[in-house]
C-alpha cells in the first residue's frame, strides 16, 4: 500500500483503553471522577497559596506552578477521551492530534523540571539556611521558571516538529486513548530512523539531567541531615523534604513504568494502561500528598475555606 503524504491526513482514531461497549460508560465515570478530583485538588492548592502570605516563599511559589502544569498536563487528554466515549467517536483531526502531542510533552516536561528546581530549593534550605532568601531571591525563582518553560517548549516543539515531517498510511489507528509520541511514530510508512534517535536522544536528557539533579541534591541534604545534631532539628529538615520525595517516586516510577511497558511484547495495552498512573493518576495524588504532609498547606487550604464560607454568608 502506497503511503500518503502528510497534508493529506487530516484525521487519527483513538482505540482508547477499551473497545468493549459495556465498559465505556464505567471508564467514562472513572476517569471523569478523577479529572474533577485532579482539578479541584490542584485549584485549591494555587487559591491557598496566592492568597495565603504565609505560603509567599520559593518552595510554594513553584508549587502552585506544579499544580497550574498538572491541570494543564492532564487537561490535554482526558477531556477529548471523555468526549469520545460521551460522542461513541474515537475520531481526532491531524492538526488536534499534533496539538495535543505538543502540549502533553510540553507540561510533562515542565513537571519534570519543575521537580528538579523544587529538589534545588529542598537543598538550599536545608544545607544553606542562613543565606536561603538571599540565594532563592525572586530573581532566581522567576528566572529558573523561565528556564522550565523553555526547555520544555523547546523539547516538545522539536518532537512535534519532526513528527510532523512523517508520512502516514491508510490505518491510521493509534492503540491509546491520546496521541502518544512512540505510537504515533510507529504508525508512520515513511523513515523513523531520525525521530527515533530525537526521542532517545532528546527523552534521556530532559528525564536524565533532571533526575541526576534531583539524585544530587538529597545526596547533599542526607550528608546535611547527618551532621546535625539534634534529633528534632533532623526530623523536620527530613519532614519539609518528604512530600516532594514522595511525589519524584511517583513521578519517576510510573514514567519508568511507561517505558518497560513499551518495550514488552505486549506493549499496546500495557502501555495505554500504564499511561494512566503517568497522566492521571499522578496529578491528582499531588494536591493529596502536599497537602497531608505539609502542615502549613493545610492550615492554609483550612483558612481559604473559612474565608469562603465566610464571604457566602456576607452576599
Amino acid at each position: 500500500m502506497e503511503p500518503e503524504n502528510y497534508s493529506q491526513i487530516t484525521e487519527f482514531l483513538l482505540m482508547g483503553l477499551s473497545e468493549e461497549p459495556e465498559l465505556q460508560h464505567l471508564i467514562f465515570g472513572l476517569f471523569l471522577f478523577m479529572y474533577l478530583i485532579t482539578m479541584v485538588g490542584n485549584l485549591l492548592i494555587i487559591l491557598a497559596v496566592s492568597s495565603d502570605s504565609h505560603l509567599h516563599t520559593p518552595m510554594y511559589f513553584f508549587l502552585s506552578n506544579m499544580s497550574f502544569a498538572d491541570i494543564c498536563f492532564t487537561s490535554t487528554t482526558i477531556p477529548k477521551m471523555l468526549v469520545n466515549i460521551q460522542t461513541q467517536s474515537q475520531v481526532i483531526t491531524y492538526k488536534g492530534c499534533i496539538t495535543q502531542l505538543y502540549f502533553f510533552l510540553l507540561f510533562a516536561g515542565l513537571d519534570d523540571s519543575l521537580l528538579t528546581v523544587m529538589a534545588y530549593d529542598r537543598f538550599v534550605a536545608i544545607c544553606h539556611p542562613l543565606h536561603y532568601t538571599v540565594i532563592m531571591n525572586p530573581r532566581l525563582c522567576g528566572l529558573l521558571l523561565l528556564v522550565s518553560w523553555i526547555m520544555s517548549a523547546l523539547y516538545s516543539l522539536l518532537q512535534s516538529l519532526t513528527v510532523l515531517r512523517l508520512s502516514f498510511c491508510t490505518v491510521l489507528k493509534i492503540p491509546h486513548f491520546f496521541c502518544e509520541l512512540n505510537q504515533m511514530v510507529q504508525l508512520a510508512c515513511s523513515d523513523t530512523f531520525l525521530n527515533n534517535i530525537i526521542i532517545y536522544f532528546s527523552t534521556g536528557l530532559l528525564a536524565g539531567i533532571p533526575l541526576t539533579g534531583i539524585l544530587y541534591s538529597y545526596s547533599k541534604i542526607v550528608s546535611c541531615i547527618r551532621g546535625m545534631s539534634s534529633a528534632h532539628g533532623k526530623y523536620k529538615a527530613f519532614s519539609t523534604c518528604v512530600s516532594h520525595l514522595c511525589v519524584v517516586s511517583l513521578f519517576y516510577c510510573t514514567g519508568l513504568g511507561v517505558y518497560l511497558s513499551s518495550a514488552s511484547p505486549h506493549s499496546t495495552h500495557s502501555s495505554a494502561i500504564a499511561s494512566v498512573m503517568y497522566t492521571v493518576v499522578t496529578p491528582m495524588l499531588n494536591p493529596f500528598i502536599y497537602s497531608l504532609r505539609n502542615k502549613d498547606m493545610k492550615g492554609a487550604l483550612k483558612r481559604f475555606c473559612e474565608m469562603t464560607a465566610y464571604n457566602k454568608q456576607l452576599f
